[in-house]
């Protein structure tokens, strides 16, 4: 066996060496390269790109072959080539285009004649969208990100010379900031069943597996999102959708001929500024109407968002094997621009799509959950290995920005577990000093590897709160924790100190967590779950209502300047124990049990710094909408469990661990709670049930719906304190409160219940720019609308509404609502909410489960 191995290795050796490499470079009648040409090999599905300099390369075995180069508007080229032992360089030099009018006559006033070809591009729409009934190809992704500028300072820290020469910088702020290369297998089957293989990965200065997901780009769609859904959540109108006269003026600029098809260019204008457009060319073939190639470009007047400029150049070829009726991308490059946070870059996505194999046959449930698949292998191939997969050469400053980064990197690798670097990573560190302890927090870590130990500790001045109950209170927050087996298992503690200065209380508690990775066969039928242990004990101070509908911060500003104590809350003396697992399927399981030893407390400060006229005075520490007198002190012992399901979860699998990516099926959770009456002294007896389903729904164009749905109620409510009562999270303060989670207007308690039953929904839709886009000037600002309605039905005399309506995306971040609302179906008040929401601020907000 050992033989036959080592013949066959040499056997593919030889064969290897026999291909000849056929190089040279790519140029325009005046001498300029062309950068990314696409120069394909006649009659086959195989081909290469140019680099940025227009210098390409091809291995061929001996043999006759006719290489034809492309450059979108310009002529293509043909060269037929003997190849033997010897290399070749072949050199293009392609002419401008051009184009011919024909018999065509624009008379004034008159059709132009792109429209006629457009309306016969849009109705082979959809033959042409999605053409094989299955295939496979090879994509080859490089992604290139380069500084032109780099800011003196990011958010108040200096960037020096170290921090520009890691960043991969000069002086000037020039240089590489990013560069990856990848080989990924996209594995189509109708209807709509997609596996990517990521065979190989590389990122410049790091073990990373760089940008891996094909961005293929399908204008046979009516809208297409390019790179990232964040560029514009909307998405933008393709050239030859069914609604494209709607969006789109054309223009008729020509024909041209090759390969004996005539090719019609057709220019691209937006009707309207301020619309998920594109402006350029799009290049249609005659007769059969499918796109030939385009040059499309995206600005901020497309409602881009993030990016500056964005433009894609797409060429499309035939793939079967007698360049027969179906066709496919060949080559796509995506040109980007961006400038933020004093950062000015420039950058670009190349995709070369090779090998297409349009009869492919695929193992049993190939097409599972794993949406991508990572090789075990994929990030630690060699130089040779990318220098013989490689469809274009490197320039020669990305081959010097590999060499350096790579070698700064392995450096680091093996001085890692040196004592040497242990102690110039403890030392860089540095002394812990007051600012730290007082602003910036404490993070620190002894380095051992593989498995170092962690602390840190929250600034005290951002844990300082004001309250009717405490005065001023000071908490410490800390977390020390320690990592197994490479980060599969992490065990933590949290602990907590907060003393109040008014009421002379110290409260002490703390939490043990053990987070696991476990993992179960191999292959495909490799499947991964994370379990998670906690037991935590002491005492502490809660709202009763334990979703915390206002924050501590929040509740201190309007006690003090507008002596409004809205938070109310208890003492616990407590003990809990919590287990949550995540599977493979999308199911989410959590169970807890616990004990509480329940102490009311008491107001015991009115100060505020601001005073009211009409003597208006702080409300009682308690639920006093529900109740008449502060609660009596009891025991409560608590089990709990919970049920998520996503149905038709997918997932990414790298090695050893899988990570979900989502589904396109709603949430559903099923809740259960038990008050157990008689155990360890415990005064509660009943049983609450809950059954939640929610989801995001993106329209497109029309922007995304989100809503949240919930039923629930009391099986048995014999003996219920306020503290388990069903909460409706209400909001009396102008700070906007969990949005799919809360009422913006309601109070508090008021609405709070044992009821057998009641019902709560939210929703909300996202209009992404719709409308807003129409008004003049106000469009620059890419403020969006939103508009929605919360609500709880429990009977006739407990039930709310509110309806609402505003602006999102205000500088990223803000969002601001008027809101009315409806109580026991009569107008109850007006109101104006502000809250995070729009690109950044949604995501600094956290998505409302």
């Amino acid at each position: 066996m050992k033989q036959l191995c080592l013949l066959l290795l040499t056997t593919l050796g030889l064969i290897t060496a026999r291909a000849t490499r056929i190089s040279g470079v790519v140029k325009d009648d005046k001498g300029n390269a062309l950068p990314y040409a696409s120069i394909l090999v006649k009659g086959s599905t195989r081909g290469v790109t140019a680099n940025n300099e227009g210098k390409y390369f091809l291995d061929l075995s001996p043999g006759d072959y006719t290489l034809v180069c492309q450059y979108v508007g310009y002529a293509r080229e043909e060269k037929k080539i003997r190849v033997r032992e010897e290399a070749l360089v072949v050199n293009f030099q392609l002419a401008l285009q051009q184009l011919s009018m024909g018999e065509v006559v624009v008379r004034p006033g008159g059709e132009d004649p792109a429209y006629e070809i457009i309306r016969h591009a849009i109705k082979k729409r959809k033959d042409y969208q999605s053409p094989l009934d299955s295939f496979t190809c090879e994509a080859y992704i490089k992604t290139l990100i380069k500084s032109r500028k780099v800011p003196k300072r990011i958010l108040g820290q200096k960037i020096d010379e170290k921090d520009k020469k890691e960043m991969g910088v000069d002086s000037a702020g020039k240089g590489i900031l990013f560069l990856s290369e990848s080989l990924t297998k996209l594995s189509y089957k109708k209807p709509g069943k997609v596996k990517l293989e990521v065979l190989s990965g590389r990122e410049s200065g790091s073990n990373g597996y760089g940008f891996t997901i094909p961005t293929f780009v399908n204008f046979y769609d009516n809208n297409v999102y390019v790179l990232a859904q964040q560029l514009n959540p909307r998405g933008f109108v393709s050239p030859i959708a069914e609604s494209a006269f709607h969006y789109y003026r054309y223009k008729y600029l020509g024909s041209f001929w090759e390969d004996g098809k005539e090719v019609n260019k057709i220019q691209v204008i937006p009707r309207r500024k301020y619309e998920p457009l594109f402006s350029g060319t799009i290049n249609i073939t005659e007769g059969d109407w499918r796109i030939h190639s385009l040059d499309l470009l995206l600005l901020k007047e497309s409602q881009l968002e993030i990016l500056d400029t964005l433009s894609i150049r797409q060429i499309h070829a035939p793939i079967g094997k007698n360049g027969g009726d179906v066709w496919q991308v060949k080559d796509q490059v995506v040109y980007f621009t961006f400038s933020i946070m004093g950062f000015d870059a420039v950058g670009n996505f190349l995709n070369v799509y090779n090998n297409y194999d349009v009869a492919p046959r695929w193992r049993k449930k190939w097409f599972n959950n794993v949406f991508m698949k990572f090789d075990t292998a994929a990030n630690k191939k060699t130089r040779a290995y990318w220098d013989s997969i490689r469809p274009l050469p490197l320039e020669p400053e990305e081959v010097t920005n590999y060499i350096i980064r790579d070698s700064i990197y392995q450096s680091g690798l093996d001085s890692l577990g040196s004592r040497r670097n242990r102690d110039s990573l403890l030392k860089k560190q540095g002394h812990i000093t007051l600012l730290q302890v007082a602003s910036t927090g404490i993070n620190r870590s002894n380095f051992k590897q593989p498995s170092p130990f962690r602390w840190s500790m929250e600034p005290l001045l951002s844990n300082i709160e004001y309250n009717t109950v405490e005065g001023l209170n000071a908490n410490i927050d800390g977390a020390l924790s320690k990592s197994f087996d490479k980060g599969a298992r992490v065990i933590t503690l949290w602990p907590h100190i907060r003393y109040g200065f008014h009421n002379t209380r110290l409260n002490a508690w703390g939490t043990l967590s053990w987070d696991r990775r476990s993992f179960i066969g191999d292959g495909e039928d490799f499947s991964s779950t994370r379990q998670s242990w906690s037991v935590s004990g002491g005492r502490r101070v809660l709202q009763f209502n334990q979703d915390n509908p206002i924050s501590e911060y929040v509740n201190g500003l309007y006690t003090l300047f507008f002596r409004r104590n809205y938070m109310k809350i208890y003492e616990s003396w407590f003990g809990r124990l919590d287990y949550n697992v995540r599977m493979d399927n999308g199911m989410v399981i959590k169970a807890n049990a616990a004990y509480e030893d329940r102490l009311p407390i008491n107001n015991t400060t009115d100060y505020s710094l601001v005073h009211y006229n009409n003597g208006r005075d702080f409300t009682p520490n308690y639920p006093y909408e529900k109740l008449t007198a502060q609660f009596p002190r009891h025991q409560a012992v608590l089990t709990g469990v919970e049920v998520q399901y996503q149905p038709g979860q997918r997932y990414i699998e790298f090695p050893r661990r899988k990570i979900p990516v989502g589904s396109k099926y709603p949430t559903f959770s099923l809740m259960y709670q038990k008050g157990w009456n008689g155990v360890l002294g415990s005064n509660v007896n009943f049983d609450k049930w809950q059954f939640s389903v929610w989801d995001n729904v993106n329209l497109r164009l029309k922007g995304m719906l989100r809503y949240r749905l919930g039923i629930g109620g009391f099986l048995n409510d014999r003996s219920v304190f306020i503290q388990d009562y069903q909460h409706f999270s209400g909001n009396q303060t102008f700070i906007a409160n969990q949005y799919m989670n809360g009422f913006q207007l309601a109070p508090y308690y008021a609405n709070s219940t044992t009821s057998a039953l009641y019902a709560t929904g939210h929703i909300e839709q996202h209009f992404n720019g719709m409308l807003t886009n129409k008004i003049p000037l106000f469009r620059r600002l890419n403020w969006y609308l939103v508009a929605g309605a919360n609500a709880f039905y429990v009977n006739g005399d407990n039930n709310y509404t509110e309806v609402f309506g505003g602006l999102e995306n205000i500088f990223k971040l803000f969002r601001v609502d008027v809101v009315a609302s409806y109580i026991n179906g009569r107008y109850g008040q007006t109101g104006v909410r502000v809250g995070m929401g729009g690109l950044l601020g949604s995501g600094l907000r956290g998505r409302g489960r």
